[in-house]
């Protein structure tokens, strides 16, 4: 009986770690120019398990994460801030983000006064903007900020 139960517990990890691995493959994206900042790794290691009820799932590249299977939230940090913009702003969390809906229903949310600036490209047929950006802010409030704030604001 013995020397069948490390075969079969053999087998069953090795079952368990194909099943899982084949459920959410890694995410494959580029790192932003300033992703070895020292202020996104801050960023990185207070990202939270899950955003929007969608699981955080591994990345290849610095700085960066993603939820959803497929991605419905992907987050980049170390972009270059970005300057004066005609985008509507909102903040969340004490964190304001230009809203670019240009490929809607996926919206671009970046950081504006925060340096590096972080952006969050999401699916609004998955998740809410709201909520997504509410439970990043957490993590993206860490980075430094460099005074400017928005003026223009979404109208309802």
């Amino acid at each position: 009986m013995r020397r069948f139960v490390r075969p079969l517990a053999a087998a069953l990890v090795l079952l368990a770690s194909l099943s899982v691995s084949g459920c959410a493959a890694t995410v494959s994206l580029q790192p932003a120019a300033s992703a070895n900042d020292p202020a996104c790794a801050d960023v990185s290691v207070r990202l939270p398990a899950t955003v929007g009820g969608e699981a955080r799932r591994w990345t290849d590249a610095q700085a960066t994460g993603a939820w959803g299977d497929p991605a419905a939230v992907i987050l980049t940090c170390g972009l270059a801030p970005p300057g004066p913009s005609t985008l509507p702003c909102q903040t969340v969390g004490g964190v304001d983000w230009l809203i670019d809906d240009a490929d809607a229903p996926k919206y671009r949310f970046t950081t504006f006064g925060r340096s590096p600036a972080v952006e969050v490209y999401l699916d609004y047929d998955v998740v809410g903007g709201a909520d997504t950006l509410s439970e990043l802010s957490s993590a993206v409030s860490t980075l430094p900020t460099d005074g400017s704030v928005c003026t223009a604001r979404p109208t309802s």
